[in-house]
């Protein structure tokens, strides 16, 4: 095979070589690559029984996509290979309300914020030593938090009696507590929210006074500017035209909605 056909073939299949930025890409190639955590209730959350997606961010996705002219195409990511999935250029950006944090602006630029959330615990009903938010770091007691999200470095430093346990994932996190492994999990608003629906085990305690609210945006590879300015741009529009509130509503997290600066 002579040099122009390798490269011929190289080209259809990294078209990103031809363009200068990734928002040339997504024009060019006619699709918007998503990455989702598909495990997130009412952010972009797939149903293990119908294998729709759902959820603000999913919404929201379709929409940005369409000011684009283009296809939306969802790829699987989760709080823990965030950064990776978008400096290898597995995704073009992350829409599922990812926490603002120091330690991710290192790598990554965000939206302004669309929704802000503080922490909830989550305990079984049947668990009778913790009634209330100052129960929870006392001694004897199990906090289980998630690998790869913010309340683990937030627990580690918050925590001076309880013990933390740190698990691979969120369904670990919940089965921790339900089987009384642990006392309670640390949650946001909207994860606690649809898991009061969906486990009659479950209850839910907020924070006494605001403990640590997080804005959550989109994240983007910091170097992408194009496609930011146009995210940006959407995030700005839809909080001005009220879909940024419609489809909150939708998945009843309008109580959590920044439409002004947080």
């Amino acid at each position: 095979m002579g040099v122009f056909p390798r490269i011929y073939i190289a080209l259809m299949l990294f078209p990103s070589f031809l363009f200068a930025d990734l928002l040339d890409t997504v024009l060019h190639t006619q699709q918007l690559r998503v990455c989702i955590w598909p495990e997130y209730y009412g952010i972009s959350y797939l149903n293990p029984r119908t294998q729709k997606l759902s959820g603000i961010d999913v919404d929201l996705a379709q929409e940005f996509a369409s000011t684009l002219g283009v296809s939306v195409r969802f790829v699987q990511s989760s709080f823990a290979t965030l950064i990776q999935d978008l400096l290898s250029h597995r995704c073009d950006i992350a829409m599922f309300a990812i926490g603002i944090t120091p330690e991710r602006q290192k790598y990554l630029r965000f939206t302004s914020p669309h929704l802000q959330s503080d922490i909830y615990a989550i305990i079984s009903k049947s668990n009778n030593r913790i009634q209330t938010w100052d129960d929870i770091d006392q001694e004897g007691v199990v906090v289980t938090v998630a690998k790869g999200t913010y309340h683990v470095k937030l627990m580690q430093n918050a925590l001076r009696k309880a013990s933390l346990h740190v698990v691979d994932s969120l369904h670990a996190r919940e089965q921790e507590v339900e089987s009384g492994r642990a006392d309670v999990m640390m949650s946001d608003y909207p994860f606690s929210t649809q898991l009061l629906v969906e486990k009659e085990w479950a209850k839910r305690i907020a924070p006494t006074s605001s403990f640590h609210p997080t804005s959550y945006a989109w994240a983007l590879d910091k170097n992408e500017e194009a496609l930011y300015s146009r995210a940006e741009a959407f995030m700005q529009t839809i909080k001005r035209d009220g879909r940024l509130q419609t489809i909150a509503k939708r998945y009843a997290l309008d109580p959590i909605v920044v439409v002004t600066p947080p």
